[in-house]
């Protein structure tokens, strides 16, 4: 998988750069290629107590989503973690493309989210949701769309893309929850504009604090550029 990037191959883990249309690790119905089998491919050796199928994952991204994630490579670094995404203790930025202007420009969604009650396969704000909790910036106003800074306190599935949507200011490019089909396409986008950027957590092994960045991948970047420039 000539996408995927090697961030940092330490002896306990190792961080890498995901690409849109990997999946974490093999699941039902899913057919495409998975972060576990192209790690396998490039001869990472996994050793960990979770199921074969998901071997050294601690945390997982969306699809459809693109950026860093930590694979453990060994069963002390894979306990390590584990915990600590549990606990919360990493600390996780996203960079979002959002349809309109958020307001405040800066604040905090409290919303509890589960399964979609018509839906099996999305998520939505429910009454008896489990807790989730979305922290938002915003770094850049372009009119019909602004580019917006996230930290998750929370992990639940789809969060992000559920919590804006929400607010009534889906990703751009997430037809799913409800983007605007004509933006995105003018935008180039086909899928939603979604990126982990930053990662940061202590070292499963020494405890020291470790973070790592990553850059935009092309269709991200090329469709920022647009909104930048008022060119779409």
């Amino acid at each position: 998988m000539e996408d995927l990037k090697i961030i940092a191959d330490e002896n306990d883990y190792v961080v890498i750069d995901k690409p849109v249309g990997v999946a974490a690790h093999p699941s039902p119905g899913w057919v495409g290629p998975t972060v576990v089998g192209a790690l396998a491919a490039e001869g990472f050796r996994i050793s960990t107590s979770g199921s074969a199928e998901r071997q050294g994952i601690v945390h997982r991204l969306d699809v459809g989503t693109s950026g860093l994630m930590v694979v453990a490579k060994t069963e002390r670094a894979y306990t390590a973690l584990k915990r600590a995404f549990k606990e919360r203790t990493p600390k996780k930025i996203y960079h979002a493309v959002v349809q309109g202007l958020p307001d405040p420009l800066e604040g905090t969604i409290d919303a509890p989210l589960g399964r979609h009650p018509g839906h099996d396969w999305k998520f939505a704000v429910i009454e008896d949701g489990r807790p989730s909790v979305t922290h938002y910036k915003v770094l850049e106003a372009f009119g019909r769309a602004s580019l917006v800074e996230v930290t998750l306190e929370t992990g639940r599935t789809h969060q992000i893309r559920v919590h804006f949507s929400a607010l009534r200011h889906p990703c751009a490019g997430d037809q799913t929850y409800g983007a605007d089909p004509k933006l995105a396409a003018a935008l180039g986008l086909t899928r939603q504009w979604l990126h982990a950027q930053r990662l940061g957590f202590f070292h499963p092994v020494t405890g020291e604090w470790v973070e790592y960045t990553s850059d935009y991948p092309l269709d991200l970047s090329n469709a920022l550029e647009m909104l930048r420039e008022g060119d779409f």
